[in-house]
């Protein structure tokens, strides 16, 4: 099991942060990154935080623009979720299979058993089912075997890895993977043999991948890929507890990608870590995320939780003031809903590519 960061810690790893060292060596497995996705997935730490740590820290834009980059993208995916809370089902701009690949339903079993013989594949499934832990280089290459190269439809996969990522996030795992089959994106993402040698620091040849990049697209199925699973992933949620409510004072509502330790921090409240089993059954996460997010809410004090639906939890409580945090995938009816720490809340709606959504962004990152 993964060491889990207090907040003294997190607030160390923010600081630390290196933008040279991350733009020089981010694509590589071992590169230098913050690892801090977990975090901000949970809502523990913002995007906009981790931006203003880095500029306060005097780095020439230039410098930094490839983190900020990284950064904006989290929050682009999230404008995505909001204008497609579906994008987790349906395909964003087109079906996958348009161009005549045969799509099947499931997951290859080589990819599920990490024996798919690409070393740098293979290690990164073991980390994934270890530590919840994914390098974003690692992630493509997995979501290019399974779509591209198996012809698997991106919905099975990108359900498998959400139920095993720590930073589990519907809005960039389902964006990822329909951007590396296409169905975000303009064409389909590949990376032969000689790339993973490359980023993942092994030196195989001979696999099914070791092709140029003309010859991947009309390549067969391999053989080691043909045998697919459709395995069923479901959530153990902890046990409810007995609450106790004072309605004279307001109750702050705390979710899956809620858990802010600074979220109205100080004040007297009702703070309840509300986990729906109907929120569950639809994106089902694995026990080591479940223990990681019980870790985090009791770095919030006062934290109760409830395992129920909200309309229950209304129904057996009564409640004064009751407040949440914007998330297109919960709707608390009643609740007065308070806005996510973007890093640009100036730049919001959809916009059909990162890069134009960027342009919008960089206006107001270089008047910082």
């Amino acid at each position: 099991m993964p060491a889990f960061l207090t907040l003294v810690e997190l607030r160390a790893a923010i600081a630390a942060i290196d933008p040279v060292a991350y733009g020089k060596t981010r694509n590589f497995l071992n590169g230098k990154v913050s690892r801090l996705s977990p975090y901000v997935s949970r809502g523990v730490i913002s995007t906009r935080q981790i931006m203003e740590s880095v500029l306060k820290n005097g780095y020439r834009p230039f410098v930094h623009e490839k983190l900020m980059q990284q950064l904006a993208w989290r929050d682009y995916f999230q404008r995505v979720l909001q204008q497609r809370p579906d994008l987790h089902s349906v395909s964003i701009k087109r079906e996958q299979g348009e161009d005549g690949q045969r799509i099947r339903a499931g997951i290859p079993q080589a990819i599920l058993e990490a024996r798919t013989g690409i070393e740098g594949i293979d290690r990164s499934i073991m980390d994934l089912y270890q530590k919840g832990y994914l390098h974003n280089h690692a992630r493509m290459y997995v979501a290019s075997v399974v779509t591209n190269i198996a012809g698997g439809d991106w919905r099975d996969g990108a359900r498998w890895m959400y139920h095993h990522l720590l930073d589990a996030d519907v809005a960039s795992n389902g964006c990822s993977w329909q951007w590396v089959c296409s169905a975000f994106s303009s064409k389909k993402y590949y990376a032969n043999q000689e790339n993973i040698n490359r980023y993942a620091g092994t030196r195989q040849s001979g696999t099914f991948l070791d092709k140029t990049y003309e010859e991947l697209p009309e390549m067969p199925v391999p053989e080691s890929l043909k045998i697919v699973e459709q395995p069923a992933f479901q959530t153990k949620l902890p046990q409810t507890e007995a609450l106790n409510i004072d309605p004279s004072l307001p109750t702050y509502i705390y979710t899956f990608y809620n858990l802010d330790p600074y979220w109205h921090a100080g004040e007297p409240a009702n703070r309840i870590l509300l986990l729906e089993p109907s929120h569950f059954d639809a994106y089902p996460v694995s026990d080591l995320t479940i223990q990681f997010i019980l870790f985090l809410k009791d770095s919030i004090p006062g934290m109760q939780v409830y395992v129920g639906e909200y309309a229950d939890l209304k129904r057996e409580h009564t409640f004064g003031k009751i407040v949440a945090k914007e998330h297109p995938l919960f709707s608390f009816a009643g609740a007065v809903t308070e806005p996510r720490d973007w890093m640009f809340p100036e730049v919001s709606g959809y916009f059909p590519s990162f890069f134009g959504y960027w342009k919008k962004c960089e206006r107001y990152l270089y008047a910082k």
